[in-house]
This record gives structure tokens, C-alpha cells and sequence, in this order.
């Protein structure tokens, strides 16, 4: 291998290391066929995940995962925080800190 063939991998691989980075965060993001990139809110169930508007959080979707695909069922803002709460008692049940602050932020920040 050439010393310029070296150096153009090195680039390259550190290009990648930030997206790399990125896809490792516990972010997960969905895009909608009308509304636009969603963000996950939390998991609320098996196959359930809930998911709000990436940069107005005014939207909220119930995401259901099934052999069938995915499926989006919007739901209110009131519906929504009594889900979060409820995913909130069930965190502080299990004693898992980091995802019950991480929640509790999101939370203060939509509401």
C-alpha cells in the first residue's frame, strides 16, 4: 500500500467514526409518510414504542411493530402523557435510573 493510499483510508475511516458515534446513541428516529422525521419517546409495550414530532412535539403516534410492518396510530396529548407516566411508574419500579431521567427529561421538555 502506498504512504497516499494510507493516508486517503485514515480520512476516510475517521469521516466515519462520528456517524458511527451518532448510530450508537440510544436516539431512535422514524420517518412518517406525512409529518415528517418522528423521535422516540419510549417504549410502552412489547412491539409499542411511542413517538412524537421531531421539532414541534405537539404530535403524538402509538408505532406498532408486527410481521405486517409498521403502523402509526396518532394519538392526543393527554393520551400521551398518561402513557408516559405510566412507562415513568413502571422505570422507577425497576430501578433503572439512567432511562427513568432520560424519560423524566423528555418529558418536562414535551409537557
Amino acid at each position: 500500500m502506498l504512504w497516499a493510499d494510507w493516508n486517503h483510508s485514515c480520512a476516510v475511516i475517521a469521516s466515519v467514526v462520528p456517524f458511527v458515534k451518532a448510530r450508537m446513541s440510544n436516539e431512535n428516529y422514524l420517518n412518517h409518510p406525512t409529518f415528517g422525521l418522528l423521535f422516540r419517546v419510549c417504549l410502552l409495550d412489547e412491539g409499542q414504542e411511542l413517538y412524537a414530532t421531531l421539532y414541534a412535539h405537539r404530535l403524538f403516534f402509538v408505532v406498532t411493530n408486527d410481521a405486517s410492518g409498521l403502523a402509526f396510530d396518532p394519538i392526543g396529548r393527554v393520551e400521551a402523557k398518561q402513557m408516559i407516566d405510566q412507562r415513568l411508574r413502571v422505570i422507577r419500579r425497576t430501578g433503572e435510573q439512567a432511562e427513568y431521567d432520560q424519560l423524566q427529561r423528555t418529558y418536562k421538555q414535551a409537557f
